[in-house]
């Protein structure tokens, strides 16, 4: 038994201090480095990693989230309100306008009347009987005609104009038909007679005229 574990020993020397066994140390090194350097190379990577989030940091994130949502909610509004802020801004703007182009709208509307009767009583006074030999019928025509001619400024320097629209276009806007006649060398769907004028303000019909309009003859 002693001489064979005594063999054994010999041969294991005898091996150690052959080529082969010098071969192999350097293959055996090799392989103990690049285990030691995959370790260290996994152990980079895990040191790597980012770390969870912690609870504090998690509700931090999710309130600055709903913040942004909040300022963004409110920018919103704010641009809606400063819209609807301009618009009742323009609005009133334009009824101020309006109230002040057309507040005198049915003051004007009475005085029509007025200046009705001053345009009949001047047509119905004769021409031919206003002489100098008749004063007294001259000078109050000449009055009724001043009057008529200065009631009329009044409304062109607030906007109100006359509409007397014989011979024109029949507009229903401005006209209102009375009656429909053929009437030779006049052309269809024109105004061929008056029988009151109208009035318009600052562009807006305050009065149709009352009108005949021509139509075609069958």
């Amino acid at each position: 038994m002693a001489s064979a574990c005594a063999s054994a020993a010999r041969r294991g020397c005898l091996w150690l201090l052959s080529p082969s066994a010098f071969r192999a140390t350097p293959r055996l090194l090799c392989t103990a480095a690049q285990q030691k350097s995959s370790g260290a190379g996994s152990e980079e990577e895990n040191g790597a990693q980012k770390p969870e989030p912690s609870a504090a940091e998690k509700a931090l994130t999710e309130e600055k989230v709903q913040l942004e949502e909040q300022v963004k909610e409110l920018t919103d509004k704010y641009k809606r309100a400063l819209a609807d802020t301009e618009n009742i801004r323009q609005r009133s703007h334009k009824m101020i306008d309006e109230a002040k182009l057309y507040g005198i709208q049915g003051f004007c509307k009475d005085l029509l009347e007025v200046a009705d009767i001053l345009e009949k009583a001047t047509e119905s006074v004769p021409k031919e009987e206003v002489t100098s030999k008749n004063p007294h019928l001259k000078n109050l025509y000449d009055g009724l005609v001043m009057t008529e001619v200065q009631i009329q400024k009044v409304f062109s320097k607030h906007g109100l104009v006359k509409l007397d629209p014989v011979g024109q276009k029949f507009d229903p806007y401005e006209h209102e038909a009375l009656f429909h006649a053929p009437i030779e060398g006049k052309e269809p769907g024109t105004v061929a007679v008056v029988t009151k004028v109208g009035y318009k303000i600052h562009g807006r019909t305050l009065r149709p005229a009352l009108v005949g309009v021509v139509k075609e003859s069958s």
